[in-house]
């Protein structure tokens, strides 16, 4: 199986999660490919960063049998998007694709309004990418950030509506289209019917390829569920209603969304008692599979959902996708490696 889309931490954060601890988790719970986010502190933005974190990810990966991945940051300077798009393709496949927040989140390397990202999508076609983007979409200027009280997770909701996203997925889209970008637009951690719905309308007519990802918190849990304060189900995008998470559920049952991701983000306890946004993702990859089976979900599918769909996306070439047999238990094990278990 393939995780595209996990915060390994370590560094200076390495009290929260550790390239190796995270990989021998993913390869005991059955994964074989991990795709990590910039969002590292220092931020995988220029090429000492990626080389040393390759170069980390390189001994875990001869330590697990797992293959390390990483996703090189861009910032809304263009120079600095051009040395991204130069290392990706020197790189590739270890540097698999480009990272984008449009918005805020952990790690503050949000590009804020449509001019800066503009720039960004003008660099990445004068570059001449054709590589993935993957893109975490929120939008800054339809946040609510007043309405969160800090301890009540489920007014992190109203903090940042599902609005903010599928307005910001809208944006992504159409300033792709006006600069020519001609690689994979990939939307990450869809959390709204909205943005589904949005998705679906645009695919047939835009001159590139639009994918979904979808995270197990977004498809097996709601905002009622982050009411239970120890579960600490706080993350960006937050969660949402019961009708979000049923179309987030079925669009990765039917194929709408492309494949499912872990979004695997550990804090401390201390941490998340202070608002910090994540959880432990891996474990929940287990349950989501286990679930989608129970569902009535087809073999080929899932496969297409946990690598396949993953590997023509991302042009990894051809792989055979192994699923476990028995997720359930191997996602009780892989939970247990965590402070806490945000999906009990």
């Amino acid at each position: 199986m393939i995780d595209p889309h996990v915060h390994l931490r370590d560094w200076s954060q390495s009290a929260k999660e550790t390239i190796i601890h995270g990989m021998e988790t993913a390869a005991e719970a059955g994964f074989t490919h991990l795709f990590d986010m910039p969002n590292t502190s220092p931020a995988c933005t220029d090429r000492d960063t990626i080389l040393s974190r390759l170069a980390d990810g390189g001994e875990a990966a001869r330590k697990t049998g797992v293959s390390y991945h990483l996703y090189a940051g861009i910032t809304s300077d263009p120079e600095q998007v051009g040395d991204m798009v130069a290392i990706h393709d020197e790189l590739f496949p270890l540097v698999v694709g480009l990272k984008m927040f449009a918005g805020q989140s952990t790690g503050n390397m949000g590009i804020i309004g449509v001019e800066a990202e503009r720039r960004v999508f003008q660099a990445l076609c004068d570059a001449g990418y054709r590589g993935v983007l993957a893109i975490h979409c929120e939008k800054e200027e339809l946040m609510h950030p007043e309405l969160f009280e800090m301890g009540r997770w489920e007014t992190h909701t109203s903090a940042r509506p599902a609005e903010a996203e599928t307005e910001s997925v809208l944006d992504m889209i159409s300033l792709a289209e006006e600069t020519g970008f001609r690689g994979v637009l990939h939307i990450c951690h869809v959390s709204a019917a909205s943005t589904i719905a949005l998705v679906q309308s645009k695919r047939s007519s835009v001159p590139f390829r639009i994918t979904m990802g979808a995270t197990p918190h977004h498809a097996l849990l709601s905002v009622r569920d982050a009411e239970e304060h120890g579960r600490y189900l706080k993350m960006n995008p937050p969660l949402r209603s019961e009708e979000d998470r049923k179309a987030v559920f079925s669009a990765l049952m039917d194929g709408t969304i492309d494949w499912a991701e872990s979004d695997h983000a550990p804090h401390t306890i201390e941490d998340k008692e202070k608002g910090a946004s994540g959880i432990p993702g891996i474990p929940g990859m287990l349950l989501l599979l286990s679930r989608l089976r129970e569902a009535g979900c087809s073999e080929e599918r899932l496969r297409e959902a946990f690598g396949k769909a993953a590997i023509r996306a991302f042009s990894l070439g051809d792989e055979e996708i192994f699923l476990p047999s028995d997720p359930y238990e191997r996602y009780g094990r892989a939970a247990g490696e965590y402070c806490w278990n945000p999906y009990r």
